[in-house]
Formats: structure tokens, sequence, C-alpha cells
């Protein structure tokens, strides 16, 4: 076990977070310590679980009972309906848990999925996801979003934007600055001494030799070059719709993606109940389950807590990696 506990936080109270949350603690309660900072009120009926005042509490309570800090929320607490009155709650959950890391009393943070349209209705969240403020709470000016799973590791270099609005965002500086941090967060972070890093170009056929698009020859083919000549372990531009098959993922430790779904959809396809969120490039380790809030679902007792439950076991691995000697 860690020396410190993942700290697990609340997440949209109405989606399904809780009942993961209450199926993790009875999948992991005799291997990795975590605690949750919520409302009980939010916990499937019949969880047991026991308030702890600090989080360095839940590692002997947790064979025996969910450890929870309490965190009230103040508006109504129903299954598939959020209440906008609950959206500041969320929102200084996901505070506790950072403040919690990088004091050290957490090992790490694991996010349960948020809806952002409710933190907007209720709290005019202003940012477009968890990763830009994880990295905001961390201080830091921009953070990398990894998926991960045992069969393939993706890196989208634009996130949460439109497609439309892809080509202008795609900088030299913004690829130089995913590519640099996900060599050194493989390396810190996951144990991989010399990592591989294949990069997909933007356009069909990574652009055709130009006559698809320009961006691999002018943006992204210099970045990889300049980079390689380091002596990063980086190749391509590759085209996108060659680089996941078996046989190409057995060839690099990551892939760089250029945007959101060029990214997603394949580890989706792959590996859809098992794949983790993971934000590269914050002082404190952050995991999350890679899937939202499940409105539809939400009080059935039918969601699948694996995503949740791999999402802790690799906070807890990223974290025995950072002590390493």
């Amino acid at each position: 076990m860690t020396a410190a506990p993942v700290a697990l936080t609340p997440g949209e109270p109405a989606g399904v977070g809780p009942e993961v949350t209450a199926r993790a603690w009875l999948a992991l309660r005799n291997e990795i310590p975590f605690f949750w900072i919520g409302d009980p009120r939010a916990l499937p009926e019949g969880v047991d679980w026991h308030e702890i005042v600090k989080p360095s509490d839940a590692v002997s309570v947790m064979p025996d009972a969910l450890p929870v800090i309490r965190h009230e929320f103040a508006g109504t607490l129903s299954p598939g309906t959020p209440d906008p009155a609950n959206a500041p709650c969320v929102i200084d959950g996901i505070t506790r848990a950072a403040e919690f890391a990088m004091s050290g009393d957490a090992s790490a943070v694991c996010t349960c999925p948020i809806s952002k349209k409710a933190l907007k209705d209720g709290a005019g969240f202003a940012f477009p996801g968890h990763t830009e403020f994880l990295a905001h709470l961390g201080g830091v000016e921009r953070a990398v979003m990894m998926l991960a799973s045992g069969l393939l590791r993706v890196v989208p270099t634009t996130i949460h934007i439109p497609l439309a609005d892809v080509p202008a965002a795609l900088t030299a500086e913004l690829l130089e600055f995913t590519i640099r941090t996900c060599h050194e967060c493989l390396g810190r972070d996951f144990a991989v001494k010399a990592p591989r890093i294949a990069v997909s170009g933007l356009n069909p056929h990574a652009g055709e030799g130009g006559s698809m698009g320009k961006e691999e020859s002018r943006i992204i083919a210099p970045v990889i070059a300049r980079l390689a000549g380091e002596g990063i372990s980086v190749d391509g531009p590759r085209p996108a719709d060659t680089m996941f098959h078996e046989s190409a993922r057995s060839g690099y430790d990551v892939a760089v993606a250029m945007y959101h779904d060029q990214a997603l959809i394949p580890i989706k396809t792959l590996s859809f109940d098992d794949a983790v969120n993971v934000t590269l490039g914050l002082p404190f380790i952050r995991t999350s389950p890679d899937h939202g809030t499940a409105f539809d679902i939400a009080g059935k007792d039918v969601a699948s807590p694996t995503s949740l439950i791999e999402a802790i076991r690799l906070a807890d691995r990223m974290s025995k990696a950072r002590n390493l000697p």
C-alpha cells in the first residue's frame, strides 16, 4: 500500500459516481487505500461507509468501510437529475482533493465524472473540463490529457475544441509542449525508461506529400525533427488510419494525435470499459474513469465500476513510480 491514500472527488452526485465509488471500494478494500470526498446521502443505500477527519485515517478504515471525508451538498440529490445548487460543491470537492494531493496528504487525485453543463448552469464554471481546471489549481499554464489502457496510450494535442478550430490551434509550440510532456511523464510516472513516441498527421494520409494539407510539412515534421535531434525517441507524422492496429501499437509507448476524436476513437474501441484518463504535467497525479455521468442509468445499480477501479489502480502505480529511487 502507498504511504498516503488516493483522494477520490465527489463528481456530479446525480450521476453514476457515487455508485461506482461504492463498488470500487468493494473491489479494492484490501488492495489500495482511498477516500471519497462527498455527501454520504448520495451513496447507494446499504453501503458501509465511515466518516474520517483526515486522509491518513483511510488506511485503517478501508478494509471495513468506505472512508468518507464529509462534503455536504446544498441541493437535492436525485439520481439522473442534476441540481444546479450542487455545482459549487462539486467544484469545491475537486479543489479539496487537489489541495490534499499538493500537501502530500493524498498520493494522487482520482476524479469522478462531472457534468460540465451542470457546473456552468449552477456556478458559471469557466473551464472546458476537468483537465483545464486542474491545471489552474496546480498553477500550470497548460496540461496534457492522456487516455491509457493495457493496450494503448493516446494523447490528443488539441482537446475540447470544435474540429473546425483545430488547424488554427495546432501550433508548433503546443505540439512541442505535448511531446516533451509525454516524454517526461512516461519516464517519471510510468517507469518507461526510454519512451517511444509516435505522432500522427492532421490530414488524411498525413497530408499525402502536401496534396491533402500542409500542416504536416509546415508544423508537425519540423517539431519531430528538432526533438529527435535532442535524443527524444519520436517519429512521424504517421497516417492516423494505420497507427492503431496491433503490430503498429507494438512499436511505440504513446501515440500523440492532433485532435480529440483522432485519439479517443481508437482507445475507446479497444478499451471501452477499462481506459483511464490521466492528466500529465500537473504538480500532482490525477486519473479519472474514461466515462461520463451517465444520467440515464444513474441510480439503477447497473453502472460498471471497471474504469474507476483501473483509474485508482493507475493512480497508485504512478505514485509508486514517482517514489522509485
